[in-house]
């Protein structure tokens, strides 16, 4: 199964000429932590966090009505692909310390966005399904 069963439906991305107030602004939309920075192409070029504000905004003097979200963007981005399993994802998520890894095709055009809630949550379901069959036994 492909990991982009536990994506969102539609991965929150804004375009490289975005300003970071328009990034926040799509974070906030869709309740989500990070928005994938992609060019004309919907080829992935960076990823915008809650920490890229907090680090690289918040207290800086940048006003984010101007600056535009490629100047402050992560990058390079960690990525990973639907063939990458939930447990591969997992694992370069928390050695990395990311909480975001945008799933791509084999030319980096993002399909979706995952998350480490979406894989804690899966876990979770995995566990309470398996506590339900032994119940039953």
């Amino acid at each position: 199964m492909s990991i982009l069963r536990l994506c969102d439906e539609v991965p929150v991305s804004v375009p490289l000429t975005a300003t970071v107030a328009q990034a926040i602004e799509a974070m906030l939309q869709h309740g989500v932590g990070a928005a994938v920075i992609v060019d004309e192409n919907n080829v992935v070029a960076g990823i915008f966090t809650e920490r890229d504000v907090l680090r690289k905004v918040a207290l800086t003097g940048k006003d984010p009505k101007i600056v535009e979200v490629r100047e402050v963007m992560t990058t390079p981005v960690i990525m990973a692909t639907q063939d990458t399993s939930d447990a591969e994802a997992l694992e370069v998520m928390v050695r990395e310390h990311h909480r975001h890894l945008p799933i791509v095709d084999d030319h980096a055009r993002l399909l979706g966005l995952l998350s480490i809630r979406h894989l804690l949550q899966a876990r979770i379901d995995d566990l309470t399904a398996q506590f339900a069959a032994t119940r039953k036994s």
